[in-house]
């Protein structure tokens, strides 16, 4: 497996879901830049940054909320390194992309030694496999034969096709129960067994907090990333996001509301 090697302290950030008309949560994250540039040593966006991305080319006439935010993320990694994941959302985000902001792709999974803690880093949803019909949808999407067929429509096609796959993951999540969506603890343990870890870092399931388990009687923590929504129609009208500082301290979230 892939190993990464870095000196804290690391930001980490998922799921902000950024969109033509998240322009609250776009500003929230354009300021998080700014932070991270200044105060974190490295910065790893394991997924969805993007709530959907089809095909690198997009950000050659990326439209000016795009555009913005390309700007945003560009800037930070000029000053430190930034690690783009692909999230279920972004699952196409590519080499072209990370090299025109000065970026690097992250592995699907990843280790990263942080002041000699090691993680096992990943965007979350593989751990997800009770939710079938999702995994299904996940290996196919994931096929280099369906994306090269993907990529190969025009931007409008490929804008209505993601729409329209969009509604249809909206309709089915409806009626799934929220067990299903989650992470699967066998999942989780098998990872943990096959890498040697004691702690599991990813987003996606937008149930961010730590959760504590043994396998083969050793303790080990889960992390979940916070997702993010700052607009004002957000569910309760609650800002939402935050992120992780990983340093030779471990672990920590940080609440964008509170910071």
């Amino acid at each position: 497996m892939n190993k990464i090697q870095l000196k804290g302290p690391v930001w980490l950030a998922s799921d902000v879901h950024l969109g033509q008309h998240t322009t609250e949560t776009a500003q929230a994250f354009r300021d998080f830049l700014k932070l991270a540039a200044s105060e974190a040593s490295a910065l790893l966006l394991p997924g969805d940054i993007f709530d959907a991305w089809i095909g690198d080319d997009v950000a050659v006439v990326a439209p000016p909320w795009l555009a913005q935010d390309l700007m945003a993320l560009k800037a930070c990694a000029a000053r430190i390194p930034v690690w783009l994941g692909r999230g279920n959302r972004d699952f196409l985000m590519g080499g072209a992309l990370a090299a025109g902001l000065g970026a690097q792709m992250l592995p699907e999974q990843v280790l990263v030694n942080v002041d000699g803690q090691t993680m096992l880093l990943s965007h979350g949803d593989e751990y997800c496999t009770d939710d079938v019909a999702y995994q299904q949808f996940r290996a196919m999407v994931r096929n280099p034969e369906w994306q090269a067929g993907f990529l190969a429509k025009s931007i409008p096609e490929r804008l209505t096709l993601a729409a329209q796959a969009r509604g249809e993951s909206m309709v089915a999540n409806q009626t799934k129960s929220s067990e299903i969506m989650d992470v699967n603890a066998d999942a989780v343990a098998e990872a943990i067994r096959k890498t040697g870890v004691s702690l599991v870092v990813h987003g996606h399931t937008h149930r961010p907090g730590r959760n504590v388990l043994a396998v083969d009687g050793n303790r080990c923590e889960r992390w979940v990333l916070p997702d993010w929504d700052c607009e004002k129609t957000a569910p309760g009208g609650k800002l939402r996001g935050g992120w992780m500082v990983i340093d030779a301290d471990g672990p920590a979230l940080f609440d964008l509301d509170k910071a």
